[in-house]
């Protein structure tokens, strides 16, 4: 995935002092510009799409984002360029940290329920940017079209059943038998 820019795309900052002891539910959906900012940094063909409805709170020495996101994308198939509709709903929890209290050498356990992590400047949470990259790692990395494998054949790149020892096997016997 591409670094986000010194000032995201989709930016949705929220001041820390702004975020009282309760979850406060909110709002936030990207604008055409935004979107079309997103699609040139996520390598996308379009982008129609992307919301989220998310509540914050403060979280021991972070804070905690909960929420659902939406988002409705165009990918081009890995193989033959076309385009490939994505659809996207999914929930995420984040836990923001301050920069400075990250130790980059601290060995961490994580199991499956801990939520992922993101830094804040003590100042303030950036909603938009969270919501954009967890849309991002949920895109299918290999998206592919109906017409993906016959893209692959016609370019020569061999299936599963082609390539394997008994793949090999095949074609040696297939050249024997025309001897």
């Amino acid at each position: 995935m591409v670094s986000a820019p010194a000032t995201p795309e989709f930016s949705r900052a929220i001041p820390l002092s702004e975020i009282g002891v309760g979850a406060k539910p909110r709002h936030i959906e990207a604008d055409e510009k935004e979107r079309a900012a997103l699609v040139r940094r996520f390598g996308l063909l379009s982008l129609d799409l992307l919301a989220a409805d998310v509540a914050v709170q403060p979280d021991g020495a972070g804070y905690l984002a909960v929420g659902r996101l939406r988002g409705k994308a165009l990918q081009a198939c890995v193989a033959s360029g076309e385009p490939v509709p994505a659809s996207i709903e999914e929930s995420f929890r984040i836990r923001f940290v301050a920069e400075a209290s990250y130790d980059a050498d601290a060995e961490v356990e994580l199991d499956a329920d801990d939520c992922d992590t993101l830094f804040h400047d003590g100042r303030a949470i950036d909603l938009g940017e969270a919501v954009a990259e967890s849309f991002a790692l949920a895109l299918d990395p290999f998206p592919r079209s109906a017409n993906a494998d016959a893209a692959l054949k016609a370019a020569g790149v061999k299936d599963e059943s082609e390539a394997g020892p008994f793949g090999a096997l095949a074609a040696l016997k297939d050249k024997l038998e025309k001897k």
